[in-house]
């Protein structure tokens, strides 16, 4: 197989699931952006700014962007950590709130999405792409 070939369904695809999660989420006022770091939060605790770009490998400039619109939603809060200089991001009482409505969405379209595959080969498709990430890192 060409490698240029799969990279490019690759980033086809994830671009496709990508529009798919924000049409999703966009009556409930978010976008798959934020959701991952609401996801994220919700999953690990109260994190840094770098922590979060480092986990959801995503360039500092536009996770400021995220986090600034996810303070003016009031579904974050930016708290003074132990250095001046370090502010952890941690989910509002609002976020906590609304979390299972957005997980429900998210699950509905993942399920949606992933409807015509068998239940073997979403196993096998998700240990393929979660070992080769644990060899990338």
């Amino acid at each position: 197989m060409n490698s240029h070939e799969l990279f490019h369904t690759l980033h086809q695809l994830s671009r496709h699931l990508t529009n798919t999660l924000n049409d999703a989420l966009k009556p409930l006022g978010l976008y798959g952006s934020q959701w991952s770091v609401i996801f994220v939060l919700k999953s690990k605790g109260s994190l840094t700014q770098k922590e979060l770009c480092e986990y959801l490998f995503v360039e500092a400039p536009p996770m400021t962007r995220t986090i600034q619109r996810l303070v003016k939603q009031g579904y974050v809060l930016q708290v003074p950590g132990k250095d001046k200089r370090e502010k952890l991001i941690q989910l509002t009482d609002v976020a906590l709130k609304m979390f299972p409505e957005w997980e429900k969405t998210v699950v509905e379209t993942n399920h949606s999405l992933m409807k015509h595959f068998s239940e073997t080969s979403q196993d096998e498709l998700f240990h393929l792409q979660k070992s080769w990430l644990q060899q990338l890192l």
